[in-house]
């Protein structure tokens, strides 16, 4: 039952990752609206015609089906495998997921409102931090070495500023040229958006520099913990760069993609790195 659990962890945290990738895909080349009816793609017929928006978005829809049926499965497997708070988790993000259709559908109906866009989104990275956190449940990689109280409350400041960081990042997008059909109108201005995500992004990176420079003073006693620390440093570097490289040359969209994708990998990346802080000890050395 353990293996099951974690196969089903893996696949599931996979799956929403993905899908955060082509829900930005769908947006990004303007096929918000390739569908115009629900749950096929158009009136008196359930699959898309030719035009290439309408397969985008409809197979963005026919993917979602697989992160639901995952973790509903995790959930599931979770009951007999997991404790009683992970078990809660698992459930949470399963009904987050779930809740995506709808949410969807009235993005659709509102003709791709950008709160409702936002929202969507947001609540994909939500569910994807609780997969992560079923999914180290289920790899089992407990501490050897007591946490801080400082360095664990400073790892959910970071956990804050992060979610800060790529919701700002939504706002960016929102009110820049991809706002998922050339139809629909910017929800703000774009230099004020830059703006607030500038400065999100600077309160995000001096609480990564206050936990990596305590981690760097615990690197021998917890080095696995350090390592994952430098991998979200790594990643938000990254990020960083190509975030100036898409701003200019005037945010082509595929550029943005990547952005989009790094972005979810430096929330996923500490997610782990926080969950791992509230870890329970285990007495054998792990790392």
């Amino acid at each position: 039952m353990a293996q099951r659990f974690r196969a089903f962890a893996i696949a599931a945290a996979v799956s929403l990752y993905v899908i955060v990738i082509t829900g930005a895909l769908v947006r990004l080349t303007a096929s918000g609206l390739g569908c115009d009816s629900w749950p096929g793609c158009q009136e008196g017929a359930f699959f898309p015609a030719e035009d290439h928006h309408g397969f985008i978005e409809f197979g963005n829809r026919v993917f979602g089906a697989i992160p639901i049926s995952l973790t509903f499965l995790t959930w599931l497997a979770s009951r007999r495998a997991a404790s009683r708070f992970v078990q809660q988790v698992a459930l949470a993000t399963f009904l987050l997921t779930l809740v995506q259709a709808p949410i969807g559908l009235v993005v659709i109906a509102t003709d791709l409102e950008p709160i409702a866009v936002v929202v969507h989104f947001t609540l994909a990275l939500v569910a994807l931090a609780g997969a992560l956190i079923v999914l180290l449940e289920a790899w089992n990689p407990a501490v050897d070495q007591p946490i801080p109280g400082e360095l664990r409350r400073a790892g959910l400041v970071l956990a804050g500023a992060c979610l800060a960081l790529v919701v700002t990042g939504t706002f960016a997008t929102a009110a820049g040229p991809h706002s998922g059909d050339p139809d629909v109108g910017r929800l703000w201005v774009l230099d004020n958006a830059m703006w607030v995500h500038v400065r999100a992004a600077g309160l995000f990176g001096l609480a990564l520099l206050f936990v990596l420079g305590y981690l760097v003073a615990r690197r021998a006693r917890s080095p696995r913990l350090f390592r994952i620390g430098l991998v979200v440093a790594a990643l938000a570097l990254a990020q960083s760069a190509v975030g100036e490289l898409q701003w200019q040359l005037e945010l082509p969209w595929g550029i943005v993609l990547v952005h989009v994708a790094l972005a979810a990998a430096v929330w996923s990346a500490t997610v782990v790195l926080v969950t791992l802080f509230h870890q329970p000890l285990k007495p054998q050395h792990l790392d």
